[in-house]
């Protein structure tokens, strides 16, 4: 398996974890108190460079509440991002004789 499709694998698993708290009612208020810190951690390690420092910033606020859902897929959206929005390097053009 490429290491694009492993990662996409986790995304998909940190984000059903996210949503659990809406599974369990009473112990997802505890839940996201302890998720939130955790998923901006793992969303850290797992995205490089912008996509993670902006990613775990965002996915703290939104386990934590202040945006006032935790359904975001926040891991997966930053896969999304970083396979087919994020500009890849370019490759030069060859210049054209006038």
């Amino acid at each position: 398996m490429q290491p694009k499709y492993k990662k996409l694998l986790l995304s998909l698993l940190y984000d059903a974890i996210g949503m659990l708290s809406f599974v369990i009612p009473g112990l997802g208020e505890f839940m996201d108190i302890v998720w939130a810190p955790l998923s901006a951690y793992l969303i850290l390690k797992l995205y490089k460079g912008t996509v993670g420092k902006v990613g775990s910033i965002i996915s703290f606020g939104e386990e934590a509440g202040f945006f006032g859902t935790d359904i975001i897929p926040t891991f997966t959206l930053a896969w999304l991002y970083e396979n087919f929005i994020q500009k890849k390097e370019a490759i030069p053009l060859p210049e054209k004789s006038v």
